[in-house]
C-alpha cells in the first residue's frame, strides 16, 4: 500500500507529458516482456557447442601432450639489466600544469614510480614470492597454458570446492594471491580447492599462432584444463574478461559448473533496458531498479555514455590495431607501465583522474603493481593481449552464439560501487536466469581481488554457502 501511495504522488506530481511517456512507456515494456517470454519459451538455448581449436604454430599434430608439468617464475641478471638500460634511457614529457590524470598517467609521479622501481624495486625478490603457490604448465589445442593450482590448507570437516578463477585486462593471475589465503584457509564449512589460468597470451600462457582466439576458445581450454585436472564439477569467478570467459564455460558445460560468481556483468541491450532506463529515474521499483541502483546509474548519460566514451579509447585501438597500438609499449618498459597502471588509477575510482598521483597508493602498493607489469614485460605479452579484444570484437558480437544464449547454472553477482558501469539485478536476470545472490558492495572498483580482497572472498563463500544449502 505504501509504495502504491508513492506511485500515486509520484505520477501525479509530474506533468502531463511526462505522465503521457511513462504510461507509453509502460505499456511498450509490458507488450516488450510479453513478447520476450514468447520467444524465450519457443527458442530456449541453454547450451552452446564446446566445439574444437588448434592455435598451435603451423599445422596442428595428432594430438596434445596431456601430461601436466611443474614450472617456475625465473629471473636473470642480463633480464633484469635490460630493464635499467631500457629505465635509463626513457624520455619524460613535462604535464600541462593541474592537468592530474584527466590527460592519462601524470608525468611528474610516473618519475616517482619509474624511480622506485629502478632503485628499490626487488623483481628477484618477488619471483620468489610469485613461486610461493605451486605453478604448472600443459599442452592444450596447441598452447603451453599456465596455470597455478593451490588446495586448501586446512580441511576438517569442511566441504573442499573446486574453483577457477579467471583474470581479464590489463590484470593476470597475480591479482588473485591476496584473495587466495582466504580462499582456501579454514571457513565454517567451505574451503576451496584454486585454479588459477593465464588467458592464453597473457603473461606465461603461450599465445595463439592464428587469427580468431577469442572468449569461447578461451573457454573451452580452460574446460578441458578442469577435465584434465579430475574436476567434473566446480565453481567458476571472473570478472573483466574472466567474466565472459566464466559464462562461456557456462553455457558450454551448465552441467559441470555448480555456480558462477561475477563481479563484472556486461550490461544487457534491448527494449526493456532501455524503457527502463527512461522509466527507472521516476519510478524505479516498477522496472525492479532499487534506490542503490538508481544512485548507480543516473544521470543515464553522464554516468555510462560520457564516462564510457572518456574511458574507452584503449578498447578502440586495441580492437582495431593492436600489434600497432602495442609495438611501442613492448620495448619501452616505462610506456607500458604508464598504460597499463593508469587503468588501475581510473577503473579503481573515476575520482582519481583529479589526483597528481592517480591515488595508486592509496588502494596498491607499489611492489604488487609493478609485479603486475613485470609479468607483462618479462613474457613480451602486451601485444597478444590486446589481440584479445580484437578477436572479441573485430566481429558482430551480438550476433555471436553466447550473445543469445542464456545462462541457467546459479549465479552471484557482487556489485562493486566504483566499476565502470553498473549493472542491476533486473537487468543481469534478463540474461543470468538464475541469480541466487545479488550483493551491492558497499566499496571497490573494477579489481576487487586486487583491491577488496576480503568483500570478495566474504562475497564468494556465501554464494557458494547459498548453492551448496549450507
Amino acid at each position: 500500500m505504501q509504495r502504491l501511495q508513492l506511485l500515486k504522488e509520484t505520477f501525479f506530481g509530474l506533468d502531463v507529458l511526462q505522465q503521457q511517456l511513462i504510461v507509453g512507456c509502460a505499456v511498450a515494456a509490458a507488450a516488450g516482456g510479453i513478447l520476450t517470454y514468447v520467444l524465450q519459451r519457443r527458442g530456449k538455448v541453454r547450451t552452446i557447442p564446446v566445439g574444437e581449436g588448434w592455435w598451435g604454430a603451423g599445422e596442428k599434430s595428432s594430438s596434445d601432450d596431456e601430461k601436466i608439468y611443474p614450472f617456475t617464475v625465473q629471473t636473470s641478471d642480463k633480464e633484469i639489466e635490460d630493464l635499467y638500460e631500457r629505465i635509463d634511457k626513457t624520455r619524460f614529457t613535462d604535464p600541462l600544469e593541474d592537468s592530474a590524470f584527466h590527460y592519462g598517467f601524470n608525468s611528474t609521479y610516473l618519475k616517482k614510480v619509474v624511480s622506485y622501481w629502478r632503485n628499490t624495486f626487488d623483481w628477484k625478490k618477488q619471483v620468489e614470492m610469485l613461486n610461493k603457490y605451486p605453478h604448472f604448465k600443459t599442452k592444450i589445442e596447441g598452447l603451453d597454458v599456465h596455470f597455478i593450482h593451490v588446495r586448501p590448507s586446512q580441511r576438517g570437516d569442511q566441504r573442499v570446492l573446486p574453483l577457477m578463477l579467471v583474470h581479464g585486462w590489463p590484470g593476470s593471475f597475480y591479482e588473485f594471491y591476496k584473495i587466495l589465503p582466504l580462499l582456501t584457509q579454514k571457513d565454517e564449512r567451505v574451503t576451496f580447492e584454486v585454479v588459477i589460468p593465464s588467458i592464453p597470451g597473457y603473461g606465461f600462457s603461450e599465445a595463439p599462432h592464428k587469427k580468431g582466439f577469442n572468449s569461447l576458445a578461451a573457454a573451452r581450454i580452460f574446460l578441458t584444463l578442469m577435465d584434465r585436472l579430475g574436476f567434473s564439477q566446480f565453481y567458476l569467478q571472473g570478472g573483466d574478461w574472466g567474466s565472459l570467459i566464466t559464462t562461456n564455460m557456462a553455457q558450454m558445460r551448465p552441467d559441470c559448473v555448480r555456480g558462477l560468481h561475477l563481479n563484472m556483468c556486461m550490461t544487457t541491450r534491448g527494449l526493456r533496458v532501455l524503457l527502463s532506463t527512461i522509466i527507472g529515474p521516476y519510478l524505479p521499483f516498477l522496472v525492479g531498479f532499487s534506490r542503490e541502483d538508481v544512485r548507480r546509474l543516473f544521470p543515464f548519460f553522464e554516468k555510462n555514455v560520457w564516462e564510457m566514451l572518456r574511458e574507452s579509447g584503449y578498447l578502440h585501438l586495441q580492437a582495431t590495431k593492436p600489434d600497432t597500438a602495442g609495438r611501442g609499449l613492448n620495448d619501452s618498459p616505462v610506456g607500458l607501465a604508464a598504460y597499463i597502471l593508469e587503468k588501475f588509477s581510473t577503473w579503481t575510482h573515476l575520482k582519481n583522474r583529479g589526483l597528481e598521483d592517480g591515488g595508486l597508493e592509496r588502494k596498491f602498493t607499489l611492489d604488487d603493481l609493478l609485479t603486475n607489469v613485470m609479468i607483462y614485460w618479462t613474457t613480451g605479452c602486451i601485444i597478444s593481449s590486446m589481440r584479445f579484444y580484437k578477436e572479441n570484437m573485430g566481429s558482430d558480437i551480438d550476433n555471436r552464439i553466447d550473445s543469445k544464449t542464456g545462462i541457467f547454472v546459479p549465479t552471484g553477482l557482487a556489485a562493486f560501487p566504483q566499476e565502470l558501469m553498473h549493472c542491476p539485478k533486473s537487468w543481469a536476470q534478463i540474461r543470468y536466469r538464475n541469480v541466487v545472490s545479488y550483493t551491492f558492495m558497499p566499496q571497490g572498483g573494477h579489481f576487487p581481488a586486487f583491491e577488496e580482497p576480503q568483500l570478495l572472498a566474504k562475497d564468494i563463500i556465501q554464494f557458494a554457502k547459498k548453492v551448496e544449502k549450507l
